[in-house]
């Protein structure tokens, strides 16, 4: 066994990248709630408000350090698809991005919900329907990526619903909450190592 050492300041995760191939067999939309709300244009303060309400307990930040336009050009191009979802009373509490700018694929950027949701079955409903968004009638393939540092079923989640492993590797990034990018109580369960 080798060990890798990480910079001070940095975390290191374990991404697994996972394709589905074929459109999955038509079956019942579990009941839900919860509503999808396309976003066009999306308004890039919002965006980045939903991003880091969803996204900061697994320590998401790459659209929170880019500039106005860097974001525009990637979520506001004609082939990304964003949808925001809401509960009841319109209130965001998800968000699914799809990226069809390769051709014969979808890529499903983003996928989450707010923690509070966890575990109530939502996350299944919300997966059935960015399936059914993203098997247009040219896509061959579906794929996505999760980590270490996502929810600790995610990975097995992902592969119920029918994605299948296709390679792992090893990131390292400066930790988002030394930098001031996220707060410092952001993601409990990742050690908050200063030096």
């Amino acid at each position: 066994m080798k060990l890798h050492d990480i910079p001070a300041g940095h975390l290191a995760e374990v991404v697994t990248y996972l394709d589905m191939r074929e459109r999955p067999k038509p079956a019942p939309m579990p009941a839900s709630p919860l509503r999808l709300n396309r976003w066009k244009p999306v308004d890039l303060a919002k965006y980045r408000i939903l991003f880091e309400r969803v996204g900061a307990p697994w320590l998401w930040y790459s659209r929170l350090v880019m500039d106005d336009t860097e974001l525009d050009a990637i979520i506001n191009h004609a082939d990304i698809a964003f949808y925001a979802v809401e509960d009841r009373q319109g209130i965001e509490i998800g968000m699914i991005e799809l990226d069809f700018r390769e051709k014969r694929q979808c890529e499903i950027q983003f996928f989450g919900l707010v923690p509070e949701l966890a575990g109530k079955g939502h996350g299944r409903w919300l997966m059935m329907q960015t399936l059914a968004l993203a098997w247009r009638a040219d896509v061959e393939r579906v794929h996505l990526h999760t980590c270490t540092l996502d929810h600790p079923s995610a990975l097995a989640f992902y592969r119920r619903m029918g994605f299948v492993p296709r390679g792992r590797a090893v990131e390292t990034f400066p930790d988002p909450r030394l930098a001031g990018i996220l707060p410092r109580d952001a993601a409990p369960h990742v050690p908050l190592l200063e030096s």
